[in-house]
């Protein structure tokens, strides 16, 4: 798998990311996810991981556990969707099994927030009595 294009490049693609995305949290990692709507259709990943975490060697391997959990959980994330994760203090002393227990549970339950915030979205714009575009005058 070629994982250049399905890194999050730019900080604006991390800004938005964690500003609209849904958020879920456990105890050494946070998940945000965002659905866009523009080209690609593969789902992009981002790290964020901390000077707090530890220095630059302990950072780097972090991110490289990381990388490899959410390489093997890739079908997990909808496509064209941002996921940013974004580490806490202590995530470099979580055993590898662990740190995966908590990614991937951070990342169903952003995605299961993100359904439920669209099937809101959709249920509101399909109520009776809202005004479409057609019936406006």
């Amino acid at each position: 798998m070629s994982w250049s294009r399905h890194r999050l490049h730019t900080a604006q693609q991390f800004r938005t990311a964690t500003r609209r995305g849904a958020r879920a949290a456990r105890s050494h990692v946070v998940a945000h996810l965002v659905l866009r709507t523009e080209e690609p259709q593969e789902a992009r990943v981002g790290f964020v991981v901390s000077t707090k975490v530890g220095n630059s060697v302990v950072r780097h391997r972090v991110a490289r556990r990381l990388r490899e959990i959410v390489r093997s959980h890739m079908t997990e994330i909808p496509e064209r969707s941002d996921l940013v994760l974004r580490t806490l203090p202590g995530v470099q002393d979580v055993p590898f099994a662990d740190l995966e227990e908590q990614v991937t549970g951070a990342i169903a339950s952003a995605r299961r927030k993100l359904e439920k915030r669209s099937a809101q979205r959709s249920a509101e714009s399909t109520a009776p009595g809202t005004p479409t575009a057609a019936a406006a005058p």
